[in-house]
């Protein structure tokens, strides 16, 4: 099993302690995971007080090349903060450096802004999918891309950008599993059964570099809150659909990983 989603180093809750690699490979070895993608901390500036940085990342891809796969993170205002950003360069030397990948792209900007578009167009061609946190709006006390409900700005980009691979996190992505969502609930964790499939589950069958990370509460939520709609979605976009924890925490609950194993064990 490989975890699409996880993070060494401190969070940015007061006085906790770090996760390091000896504590992330005992959860790993605990909750049956062989790899798991490291994903770094900060860099843009709304995500974290703490950073854990690409070169740390890649760092600890080379102490444990057998059980960790780097991830460099990037933000598209980098640079000069212009759609004109030369970016080409550094996901190409990143890649040399081990990384498989980008994320997660956490900068307060939305989906289809000109710099956005530009930085995925780059990724892309240097062969690095990019592992995208969705919010619902730009606005106080909020980190990660953001898009209006019906993902309109993130189909809009898997059209105008063909050759580069997205993966979606986070809560304004989930929630739209379900037709179901208005304001007040694709930020945050909807609950109850979920009466018709939502743009999630059309996206992902409509666009082929479009995947989605079960990584956090908000993956969770999404295949548990209606465990008959979750399974018959598990089956049906499987080829599409990343395992993921989002281990940042010391001891951290992972709920996903028994629901996923009662599943199997039930047959369905």
């Amino acid at each position: 099993m490989i975890d699409i989603h996880t993070h060494l180093g401190r969070s940015a809750q007061r006085g906790e302690a770090p996760v390091d690699e000896n504590e992330l490979l005992r959860r790993m070895d605990e909750l049956g995971i062989e790899k798991a993608v490291i994903l770094a901390r900060g860099i843009s500036p709304e995500c974290s007080f703490f950073h854990f940085t690409n070169e740390d990342v890649i760092a600890a891809y080379r102490r444990h090349p057998d059980r960790f796969i780097p991830f460099c993170k990037l933000d598209p205002r980098n640079g000069t903060n212009s759609p004109d950003t030369d970016f080409s360069w550094v996901p190409e030397e990143y890649r040399a450096g081990g990384c498989r990948g980008v994320g997660e792209v956490s900068a307060q900007l939305y989906l289809d802004d000109p710099r956005c578009v530009n930085f995925f167009r780059q990724c892309g061609d240097a062969a690095l999918p990019v592992l995208f946190h969705l919010v619902p709006r730009i606005g106080y006390g909020l980190y990660g891309l953001a898009d209006d409900r019906g993902l309109p700005r993130l189909e809009k980009v898997l059209q105008l950008l063909p050759g580069t691979t997205f993966v979606g996190h986070a809560m304004a992505f989930w929630s739209e599993i379900s037709a179901q969502v208005d304001e007040d609930t694709r930020g945050s964790y909807p609950a109850g059964p979920v009466p018709a499939a939502g743009r999630v589950p059309e996206l992902l069958t409509q666009y082929p570099n479009l995947y989605g990370d079960l990584s956090a509460g908000s993956g969770f939520n999404a295949i548990s809150r209606d465990p008959e709609f979750g399974y018959r979605f598990l089956e049906d976009c499987q080829d599409k659909l990343l395992f993921g924890t989002d281990i940042c925490h010391v001891n951290q609950d992972v709920p996903i990983v028994p629901w996923l194993n009662e599943a199997r064990s039930d047959g369905t």
